[in-house]
């Protein structure tokens, strides 16, 4: 019984852990960003970075439980969904 609850506890990690996982699922979203950020400038913007900004909220997406903060990231999702979408209508998004 010991042994499980210590397997349990390194599962679930520390109070710091839950920060960690944070910061870098922050930094990837940044990262993200800073490149669509830069192919903008460039006017070389791709549906494939559209699609990689919407696949990283996905796959990145948990409650913070900041509701600022949730509804920037709902934006962002939100804008990357109609970014796509005008390109499909366009025929550009394949």
């Amino acid at each position: 019984m010991g042994v499980d609850a210590l397997l349990a506890l390194q599962d679930v990690g520390g109070p710091l852990e839950g920060r960690r996982r944070s910061m870098r699922r922050a930094g990837r979203l940044l990262d993200v960003l800073d490149d669509l950020k830069v192919a903008l400038i460039d006017g070389a913007l791709t549906p494939a970075q559209i699609r990689a900004l919407s696949t990283t909220l996905a796959e990145q997406r948990e409650a913070t439980g900041d509701p600022a903060l949730e509804s920037v990231l709902d934006e962002i999702e939100t804008r990357a969904a109609v970014e796509l979408a005008k390109l499909e209508v366009r025929g550009l998004a394949s």
